[in-house]
């Protein structure tokens, strides 16, 4: 019988060892065997209240850096709300198609924190990469994109659908869309538009010069929002 029993208590044992976490994460054998150490005082015992202990401010630990996670991400995320409803409302103000481009180079880029901004429409008459906006500083603001132009520069030559949106690094900026800010653009945010009725599709280009500012693990719901305001603010220049 003794044999049995130092079989099964070694076998006990060697589990134990072999899978500690067995014990400490189970709160019912914890506290036994602290009774059990109570019990057994001026013994040669291992004291696992420090053990405990050790283990609470482990998952103490846990929780506090989820938490300063959870609000880091809740702040960031109103802070880009707000960031996208300024933006909003910068396109919607102006009163001219001059004075509507003009808030799209400064005042939406500065808003969105990048470093060129870009309408490109598809204009099969025109050269591609000329420039169609009005006579001035404005006028290589609007890029003069090919039949199909639109689609064929977000899915960049692969057989799909285009996204409403697309984040992504650049190896090479186009020279055709972003002129002399193509060396320094480093990763954009391009947004289809949808026109209206009978119209050819065009896009919203943002540059940036920091790789990091666009890629495409970044959530696009704001920019969708945007992207819709943008479209009908834009309508109305172009009816």
């Amino acid at each position: 019988m003794d044999v049995i029993d130092k079989t099964a208590e070694q076998n006990l044992k060697d589990l134990i060892l072999e899978n500690p976490e067995l014990i400490l994460r189970d709160a019912d054998l914890m506290r036994a065997l602290l009774q059990a150490d109570r019990s057994t005082a001026g013994r040669n015992v291992v004291d696992l209240r420090a053990v405990l202990v050790e283990r609470l401010e482990e998952r103490l630990d846990k929780l506090e850096d989820t938490h300063r996670e959870v609000l880091a991400a809740a702040y960031e995320n109103v802070a880009g709300t707000n960031q996208i409803h300024r933006a909003c409302l910068s396109v919607l103000e102006p009163e001219s198609f001059a004075s509507f481009l003009d808030v799209m180079t400064h005042d939406l880029a500065t808003t969105l924190a990048v470093d060129v901004v870009r309408l490109g429409l598809e204009a099969p008459g025109a050269e591609a990469g000329s420039g169609l906006g009005p006579e001035g500083p404005s006028r290589n603001v609007v890029i003069a994109l090919p039949d199909g132009g639109a689609t064929a520069y977000v899915t960049q030559g692969r057989g799909m659908g285009a996204r409403k949106i697309t984040l992504r690094q650049l190896a090479q900026a186009s020279p055709d869309l972003y002129g002399e800010y193509a060396p320094t653009v480093k990763s954009e945010a391009v947004m289809m538009l949808d026109l209206g009725p009978g119209k050819r599709p065009g896009l919203l280009a943002v540059g940036a010069e920091e790789p990091d500012r666009f890629h495409a693990d970044q959530g696009t719901d704001l920019l969708v929002f945007f992207t819709g305001i943008f479209e009908r603010a834009l309508r109305r220049w172009l009816a």
